[in-house]
């Protein structure tokens, strides 16, 4: 009965020093950090995107180097593309030659295209776009 004791006690004594890092606010991005600001955010908001920098716009398409699919992919863009720059709507004319982009992207079933669904560009997407 005693040993029961003293595990309860130091299962919830346990409980409570590792939920006690939770409460606490995290600190802004400091200059000097990632360009996206928090590492472990940014992680966790663009999971599934594709991840390359701007090599040629074109009017139905955004061709990206550095990928992961390798150099030179191409995007094909739809009318339903969104593009978000700053956490703030944008347009593809808002995009340039040498940015760094994330890509959430789908392929076509019978052509096997990456097709674009939202472009991300900019600072500190930190909240879901």
């Amino acid at each position: 009965m005693k040993v029961r004791s003293v595990l309860l006690a130091a299962w919830l004594a346990a409980g409570l020093w590792t939920g006690s890092a939770y409460g606490q606010e995290q600190e802004p991005p400091k200059a000097g950090t990632a360009r996206f600001g928090n590492p472990t955010g940014v992680a966790r908001t663009l999971q599934g995107y594709v991840y390359g920098v701007v090599k040629q716009i074109e009017k139905d398409a955004l061709i990206l180097d550095k990928t992961e699919f390798g150099d030179d992919q191409t995007f094909k863009l739809e009318l339903k593309t969104k593009f978000v720059h700053d956490g703030k709507p944008s347009k593809i004319e808002d995009l340039k030659v040498g940015e760094m982009v994330f890509v959430k992207m789908k392929r076509d079933r019978k052509t096997h295209e990456m097709i674009a669904e939202r472009v991300v560009s900019g600072v500190e997407p930190t909240v879901a776009p």
